[in-house]
Formats: structure tokens, C-alpha cells, sequence
């Protein structure tokens, strides 16, 4: 048992200890200070947090619905809502360029009207949202359906209508698990990558996230790309420590 589980330790451990090893430490600050670098991790930061609040605002809602109702028509709707998550990047990017290029179904209107998205920031923005969005509705539908809805019909039977039982009894118990989903939405969007690349493109500064400049320099010098790896590495353990340290509060504290 022990044997196994190690090996599985290390092959997930092994890779970033590595990247420590070889950073090239001795230059360590001034390639993470180049303009190329902060304008990635700016861009990444920003359109990151601008998907995160996308996921929120359509995906709760969504969660809610799934918790709430079932049926075939439920049902389905919810596979296609969690395709992105075993869906290759790269045929997301290609069903969103589709969608919303300048051929796609959607696309070719927008452009008739001046509106072009593919290709720019708005296209990473969706991009990340597409593929950030079944975090969120899985963590917070999975919450709803355990709160239950019990304690909703108890607000009702006191006068609460639905808006009020909602922001003052749902959104609060499910808190913790809306949380974590947020948390897990930004990770998975700041480390998107392949239906960015596919949808946006890489133009640097404009389309060119963090992942992206990590890629394009690892083509000429994979060292050169280690500095930039090494911050995504650090956002992304704070991200875990932080999602699991919170999951174990609410355990202690439902103790």
C-alpha cells in the first residue's frame, strides 16, 4: 500500500522540486521583472479574475437550477454545463472561435454589427470562463443538494419570499463550498491554456497570458520559462492550501 502511494507522491512532487533545482536563480529577479513577464502575469491576473466573476454571476444560478429541479431536460443541460471539464482545451477554443469568430454562428452577427471577439482580450476572458465554470457549478450544487431544503421552507413558512430566503438562508449555508468553487474557478482559469491559445491567440500584450509567454519561451530555452512556472507553481499551491485548509475548518467546525 505504502509502495504505491509513495510512488504517486513523487510523481506528483518530483516535477515542481525540479523546476526548483533548475531555476536559474541567479537571474531569477530580472526575468521576472522584464516587461514581457509582468505584462503576461498582469493580463493573466486580470482576465482571471474577470472569468471568476462571470463564473459567479451565471454560474450559481445554474447550480441552483440543477440542485433544485431534475428531469431529462435538467439532466442533459447539466452534461453539456460539465463537458468543459473532460473536454480537450484545444476543441473548446475551437468550438468557442465557431462560435464567436467571424464565421462562427454567433461571430459572423457580431461582426456585421462591428463586434469582433475572437482574437482579443474579451476571447481569453471567455476562453477561461468556458473552461472555469463547471468548477463552480459542481461545488456549489453539490452544497445545495446536501443543505437540502429544509431550512428554505422553514423561511417561507415564516413569510420569507424567494429572493430574501435566498441571499439570507441559501447563499450563507453554502457559503464555504461557494468559496472553494470561486477559488478552484480563478486557479483553472489562470492556468488556462490550450483554448486560449486556439481562441485568443498570442499576441503579447493583449491575448498573451502567463502560460502562454511560458510556452513561447520554453520553444527557444526551456530555462528561460522556469522563473515565470515557479510563480504559477506558488499561486497555485497557495490556491490548494488555502481551498484545503478551509474544507478542514468547516469539517472541525460541522464537528
Amino acid at each position: 500500500m505504502y509502495g504505491p502511494a509513495l510512488i504517486g507522491v513523487g510523481l506528483i512532487v518530483l516535477p515542481p522540486v525540479a523546476l526548483v533545482l533548475r531555476a536559474p536563480w541567479g537571474t531569477f529577479v530580472e526575468q521576472i521583472s522584464s516587461s514581457s513577464s509582468l505584462d503576461a502575469l498582469r493580463l493573466s491576473l486580470i482576465t482571471a479574475t474577470c472569468s471568476t466573476v462571470i463564473c459567479l454571476v451565471v454560474g450559481v444560478p445554474m447550480a441552483l437550477i440543477f440542485a433544485r429541479h431534475d428531469g431529462p431536460i435538467i439532466r442533459v443541460l447539466r452534461a453539456l454545463v460539465l463537458l468543459p471539464l473532460v473536454l480537450p482545451p484545444v476543441v473548446g477554443g475551437l468550438a468557442l472561435l465557431y462560435t464567436f469568430g467571424r464565421l462562427g454562428i454567433v461571430g459572423e452577427h457580431l461582426h456585421a454589427a462591428g463586434v469582433d471577439i475572437a482574437f482579443t482580450t474579451t476571447a481569453v476572458v471567455l476562453a477561461q470562463s468556458f473552461v472555469a465554470l463547471p468548477f463552480l457549478v459542481i461545488s456549489v450544487e453539490g452544497a445545495v443538494r446536501v443543505v437540502g431544503t429544509r431550512y428554505e421552507e422553514v423561511a417561507a413558512t415564516l413569510g420569507a419570499g424567494p429572493t430574501r430566503t435566498l441571499w439570507r438562508v441559501t447563499l450563507p449555508l453554502v457559503m464555504p463550498s461557494l468559496v472553494a468553487g470561486l477559488v478552484l474557478s480563478f486557479a483553472r482559469a489562470l492556468g488556462e491554456f490550450g483554448a486560449t491559445i486556439t481562441f485568443a491567440g498570442n499576441a503579447s500584450g493583449v491575448t498573451q497570458t502567463a502560460p502562454l509567454a511560458i510556452y513561447v519561451s520554453a520553444i527557444d530555452d526551456p530555462q528561460a520559462a522556469i522563473p515565470l512556472s515557479l510563480i504559477l507553481v506558488a499561486v497555485s499551491l497557495v490556491v490548494v492550501v488555502g481551498v484545503h485548509s478551509r474544507r478542514r475548518r468547516g469539517w472541525a467546525g460541522a464537528v
